[in-house]
């Protein structure tokens, strides 16, 4: 991928593009089910019952939404134990995992000790990054799908990070606590409610912390708005959207970029919004969800699946494989969700049809707002007379990390560095972490609550108070100070 490619793809290109058997084997089985399919059988040997996405009732997730009984203590304000060194292992080295790893060494007191992806020369390729950097040769995990296992068992690992294929998210964070890891996982962390509850009760049970690492939290204008919404600048906080709006039906296609059909035969399996977390994630925090406010419910509504079967018969040739797939998924899908303070957050989904790229990320109140793609804003008293002001003007409120690190190395604008640096520094500080595994739930809920939503033709979706309660006070979260230790 160019330059120019990378720097506008969101983290979709996260996930490695590898195809092990186990995800292979699953979407052969299941892919073209279409709206019939349930996810309970994602391998994951968990003893609860998965409520199947595909159905037609929403009963039996809305049963999910009910806070289970807590089996430890909260996670909330939980530091890092600190530490001089940060012993990393990677799983999962294609697209994403294979640039992330150049990041990780980046960093001052970190170490990248093992590697893992069921491909070996992409293990390799990225063994061979850690001894250019310096560092000693790291494990390497090869061994079929299954060797992370592995990989979380070493005793000489603080953190594990995973970018894999999404049906393994799950399954892969939690190995990583059971094996005593702290853990941040590609979006989405999980595809089930049951499976983000199960999450939430690991993280707590274990003490291990498990993120969603949402790189679009530390961009730039994310951070600046941010700031100013904390500061008071919009007033009192009103409305915000994000979303994902990214036109990927030519990589969706290449066999090349993501060796195998497994993010396309997504779209055979689920109506609602497949990838919710860049759009709410920093949205999320303007608002200070689950630090004061807190999302309530969600209500989705999604165009014809039209744009995929388009492309493919533009473009693929008779006979290719894609041409077994009936789509579903949504081409548009738009969410409302509402906050317990009444606030809405607009949340919209769109990979399947011609559009210039666009996070949306806005945030209103009540003395003005902000838009961006392009960034623009209008609040009072600075602007007047119905004409947009220089967003550009208010560098004043760049967030330490930026005014830090003017020029970070990386894709995605710097943003992917500063995502790692915060929570390395997080880590090797003993400081809590900018968000936690109550953040990570509320922030993928989006998954399986719109398609549920769409099939019950917009009716509303109630999403889990996945900190029980704790969302009622306030505490800090990215808006964080910086530590008077380097």
């Amino acid at each position: 991928m160019n330059d120019a490619a990378q720097q506008n793809h969101g983290t979709e290109d996260g996930d490695d593009g590898s195809m092990s058997r186990r995800s292979a084997l699953w979407t052969t089985a299941a892919g073209v089910a279409g709206a019939g399919l349930g996810l309970g059988g994602l391998g994951s040997g968990t003893a609860s019952a998965a409520t199947p996405l595909g159905s037609d009732s929403a009963a039996g997730a809305q049963a999910q939404t009910a806070s289970p009984q807590r089996q430890g203590a909260t996670m909330v304000g939980v530091p890092f134990e600190g530490r001089s060194t940060i012993r990393v292992g990677l799983v999962g080295l294609g697209n994403r995992g294979g640039s992330m790893i150049d990041l990780y060494l980046a960093v001052p007191g970190v170490q990248v000790v093992a590697v893992c992806d069921p491909v070996k020369e992409k293990a390799q390729r990225a063994a061979a990054k850690v001894t250019a950097a310096g560092q000693p040769a790291p494990a390497v995990y090869t061994n079929g799908e299954d060797d992370y296992e592995n990989l979380c068992k070493r005793g000489d690992i603080d953190f594990v990070y995973v970018a894999t294929p999404w049906d393994l998210h799950f399954e892969m964070a939690k190995t990583a606590m059971l094996h005593g890891k702290h853990v941040g996982v590609e979006c989405p962390i999980a595809l089930q409610l049951d499976q983000l509850w199960e999450l939430v009760n690991l993280s707590e049970r274990t003490r291990r912390h498990c993120m969603q690492l949402e790189n679009c939290c530390y961009g730039r204008n994310e951070m600046r708005v941010l700031r100013m919404a904390h500061a008071g600048l919009f007033g009192d906080l009103l409305h915000g959207a994000g979303a994902y709006n990214h036109d990927l039906r030519g990589l969706m296609f290449d066999p090349d970029y993501y060796e195998g059909p497994w993010r396309r035969l997504w779209h055979t399996r689920l109506r609602g919004d497949l990838y919710p977390n860049h759009g709410f994630g920093p949205v999320a925090n303007y608002m200070d969800l689950n630090r004061g406010d807190r999302a309530v419910s969600i209500t989705s509504v999604g165009s014809p699946s039209l744009g995929l079967a388009e492309y493919r018969k533009k473009h693929m040739p008779a006979g290719d494989p894609s041409w077994k797939e009936t789509y579903i998924e949504s081409d548009r899908t738009i969410s409302l969700v509402q906050t317990a303070k009444g606030r809405v957050i607009r949340l919209e989904h769109d990979v399947s049809t011609p559009h210039p790229y666009s996070r949306i990320n806005s945030l209103g109140g009540t003395k003005g707002l902000f838009e961006d793609y392009p960034a623009r804003i209008y609040i009072e008293p600075d602007h007047a007379n119905d004409a947009w002001g220089d967003f550009g003007a208010y560098t004043e409120w760049d967030h330490w990390l930026w005014k830090e690190h003017a020029n970070p190395p990386g894709g995605h604008g710097g943003m992917d560095y500063m995502l790692v640096f915060r929570l390395m520094q997080c880590m090797r500080l003993g400081l809590v972490p900018d968000f936690d595994v109550y953040d990570a739930a509320t922030w993928t809920s989006p998954v399986p609550l719109s398609h549920l939503s769409i099939k019950a033709k917009g009716a509303p979706q109630q999403i889990p108070d996945f900190t029980r309660g704790e969302w009622k006070n306030a505490r800090p979260g990215m808006d964080s100070a910086k530590p008077a230790k380097a």
